[in-house]
């Protein structure tokens, strides 16, 4: 291991990480998208890039004018939909 990936090691275990697996997430922590605050906002452009990739992949056409709620939805439907197809 080189120097810099032990330090960078050394400092996740020191404070912590970020990007845990799916396994050890804790559900109560994710906020429902129809609770967001901003969730009637417009979908951001990162939203509306990886729904337009996850709809092209599912053989869907979605509006282009979802909310952010209805954007993330729509990510986590068609991504649990992609992981069953595995």
């Amino acid at each position: 291991m080189s120097e810099f990936q032990s330090e960078t090691t050394q400092a996740a275990q020191e404070e912590g990480t970020i990007g845990a697996k799916a396994e050890t997430e804790n559900p109560a922590l994710e906020k429902d998208p129809s609770d967001w605050v901003s969730g009637d906002d417009p979908m951001t452009p990162s939203q509306k890039s990886y729904l337009d990739t996850l709809a092209k992949q599912a053989g869907e056409e979605l509006p282009a004018n979802l909310n952010k709620a209805e954007a993330s939805e729509h990510i986590d439907r068609l991504k649990t939909a992609q992981s069953g197809q595995s």
